[in-house]
């Protein structure tokens, strides 16, 4: 108001809305909780006192403008992402290097997390987006790109003599039942729910006997002899020692994308560009390229 000497000429400049009564209001509030008068309303003056606080608070305000610049810029070239130990582990360094390279100034905040967290990390807008399982049923406003067709395999103590899924399987009373305790996740998990269509489609029961909350917690448990594993076949992702895997090809497949919320910005574009780019290649076999 000081700076375009009266509170209608102010309101013009101001770059969000608000009418000239509320900012009167406003400066009333303010006279009457300071116990003195700022301005002299017709023709508009500053008193001593209004001079005094436009002093102090001047150096404040001119330097509004180059603060919001500052982070807008800063905020343009920050990238969250959440995704899998794996996916953080095996794919996204290179992927990010390339990135860097585009966007100089690159700052990135990488979160390890499972595919029941992300949805509420990015609701919550603690990512830009995610490199997840796909949900067949997404929070409202989230939106999904798909990358790839991801496999399941069931995980075996390397010991174990089954060399494929029907090495598995028993008589039992002329029933065909697993010869062998599940490991697994959770059943609302994307990955259960998948293994569990393959099972009912060949008129299978097998009940999860040691239920874990993580795919790395499976491998670590299968390795330890506590039974067979769900867990998805990533293309580059090493099993530990003391684990094999077999395919589960003729299951069905798991959708592995891009899941994130309203408009991105335009680094996290760059970025969905870049993992489809690399999804490409991960799928052709090539995903070791330099």
């Amino acid at each position: 108001m000081a700076k375009y000497e009266g509170v209608t000429a102010a309101v013009r400049k101001m770059p969000y809305g608000i009418q000239q009564p509320a900012v009167s209001g406003q400066l009333l509030q303010l006279e009457k909780s300071l116990g003195v008068k700022l301005f002299n309303r017709r023709p508009f003056s500053l008193t001593q006192a209004g001079d005094e606080l436009y002093d102090y608070v001047y150096p404040f305000f001119s330097r509004l403008g180059d603060m919001e610049a500052r982070l807008k810029g800063e905020e343009s070239r920050h990238l969250r992402i959440a995704a899998s130990a794996s996916v953080l582990r095996h794919h996204l360094p290179e992927l990010l290097a390339d990135l860097r390279d585009q966007v100089p100034g690159l700052r990135l905040t990488l979160r390890d997390a499972e595919p029941s967290d992300i949805q509420d990390l990015l609701v919550r807008q603690q990512a830009d987006l995610a490199v997840s399982v796909i949900h067949s049923r997404l929070s409202d406003g989230l939106k999904s790109l798909q990358l790839m067709r991801l496999p399941l395999a069931l995980l075996l103590p390397s010991r174990h003599k089954a060399k494929k899924w029907d090495d598995l399987l028993v008589q039992d009373g002329g029933e065909l039942r697993a010869s062998i305790p599940l490991v697994g996740l959770p059943a609302n998990e994307e990955v259960m729910q998948v293994f569990q269509k393959g099972i009912d489609a060949r008129g299978l029961s097998w009940p999860v006997a040691v239920e874990v909350d993580s795919l790395e917690v499976v491998k670590q448990f299968v390795r330890c002899g506590f039974g067979a594993g769900i867990t998805v076949n990533i293309p580059g992702a090493q099993l530990p020692k003391g684990v094999k895997a077999i395919a589960l090809d003729d299951f069905p497949a798991l959708e592995i994308g891009i899941v994130y919320q309203g408009q991105l910005k335009p680094v996290a574009e760059l970025f969905m560009e870049a993992a489809q780019d690399r999804a490409r290649f991960i799928v052709s076999g090539d995903a070791t390229r330099g």
